[in-house]
């Protein structure tokens, strides 16, 4: 089998493990009758991970293991994990479980990355086709649930989507062991230390420090949208329970889609409006779930939406990391804003969503308007943030010699 192929499939496993979990996880907590402060607990679990998760796969995993066998020992570790989570219906046996597999899940997503980028020929190249296969799996592994789930399932059938998760999950364990060896990396003794340390010390640039505000409020909104949604459109919407996480799905769909066009519309409007309009996209599509929501055409094909806003903002993001700082801090400050992406965001997310939710529900039924109006404002406030200060670099990457100042020089935003 081609080594590109195998990779893509890598992807699609591993994106696939968790898209059957997380657009369905808060609803399901809900069945079980957890709180909302034991809600924004689960959800918190998940950017404590990706917080250990960066520093313990960066420092001491990829220098300890090889990488196949690591994704296979954490797979199977987090397969059981799914499992007991499945099983917990009360919940701190339901948090420890889950604990667990976040601790063991979330390094793998760095993990896969590094295999994939040790193994092909032109990573450049050919890295963009092969994490798209991680889409591609988010997509698919919502179709099982067409069946798995009833119109208005109940607890007892939703907990599948944690063993489907676990299916997945020893299944990658077992196809982690045929993939190509990848050796671990040879220490640098000081080098990542020194990179993180320049990383947090170039937020002293005007430019980077506005880009890092908007992310984090950014990421708050988008990881919000997986804290709501779901509820939103089997209980207010009205969409069948099975056919909810088809219609997120579609989101993805549109993901796939976007990311070609990602760089000709980088080349024509360059960082600052590609992003606004990133950004933009969750206000429309939170103002439309605020004002239409009786009308389900107009729901469903609002969720193409997605697509601009993960790759017009998110992707963009990364890409401007790569092109515009040093290059011996690109792998480092990649972490740092991922580390808004996936943990701290993520974490504000869990906390802020099922508060307002608890305080907008009166008689069992949720204020979606009042609710939706929040992540709108937050989009507009950072699209302001953008359009008045936020002055990226015209070229070039910051001078490695300016680093610790922060101070930028010159590039052009259209070579993303």
């Amino acid at each position: 089998m081609k080594t590109s192929f195998r990779l893509f499939l890598m992807m699609v496993l591993q994106l696939a493990i968790w898209g059957a979990w997380a657009p369905k996880i808060f609803p399901y907590m809900g069945m079980l009758g957890f709180a909302p402060w034991q809600q924004s607990l689960v959800g918190s679990a998940w950017g404590v991970a990706a917080l250990v998760g960066i520093f313990f796969s960066n420092q001491f995993a990829d220098r300890n293991f090889s990488a196949e066998r690591f994704l296979a020992a954490s797979h199977l570790i987090g397969g059981l994990a799914l499992v007991g989570t499945a099983f917990s219906t009360t919940f701190w046996p339901f948090f420890i479980c889950y604990l667990i597999f976040s601790l063991v899940y979330v390094p793998t997503l760095s993990v896969t990355n590094s295999i994939a980028f040790a193994n092909l020929r032109d990573p450049a190249g050919e890295f963009g086709a092969v994490r798209m296969g991680g889409t591609v799996g988010w997509v698919l592994v919502s179709w099982p649930f067409v069946f798995l789930l009833g119109a208005h399932a109940t607890a007892e059938q939703t907990r599948w989507i944690f063993l489907v998760a676990a299916i997945l999950s020893f299944a990658f364990a077992a196809y982690s062991l045929t993939l190509p060896h990848t050796p671990p990396r040879k220490e640098e003794a000081g080098v990542d230390k020194l990179a993180w340390r320049r990383a947090f010390k170039l937020l002293g640039a005007p430019f980077v420090l506005v880009l890092f505000i908007v992310t984090f409020i950014d990421s708050v909104i988008h990881n919000g949208y997986f804290v709501m949604a779901d509820a939103f459109l089997t209980n207010r919407v009205g969409i069948a329970g099975n056919l909810s996480m088809v219609v997120l799905s579609l989101g993805q769909v549109a993901e796939i889609l976007t990311m070609f066009f990602l760089g000709r519309v980088l080349a024509r409007l360059g960082w600052k409006i590609t992003m606004i309009i990133g950004v933009l996209g969750h206000a429309a599509r939170f103002a439309v779930f605020a004002f239409f929501a009786d009308s389900i055409p107009v729901i469903v094909a609002v969720q193409l939406l997605h697509g601009v806003c993960y790759a017009f903002f998110f992707a963009t993001v990364y890409i401007f990391v790569d092109a515009v700082f040093p290059k011996d801090v690109r792998s480092s400050a990649q972490g740092l804003f991922n580390l808004l992406i996936l943990g701290v965001g993520n974490v504000a997310a869990s906390f802020l969503f099922p508060a307002l939710i608890s305080r907008l529900t009166t008689d069992g039924t949720v204020d979606y308007t009042s609710l939706f109006l929040v992540p709108t404002g937050m989009a507009l406030v950072a699209t302001l943030l953008l359009a008045v200060f936020f002055r990226p670099p015209a070229k070039g990457p910051v001078a490695e010699s300016e680093a610790d100042q922060a101070a930028p020089v010159a590039a052009s935003p259209a070579q993303p």
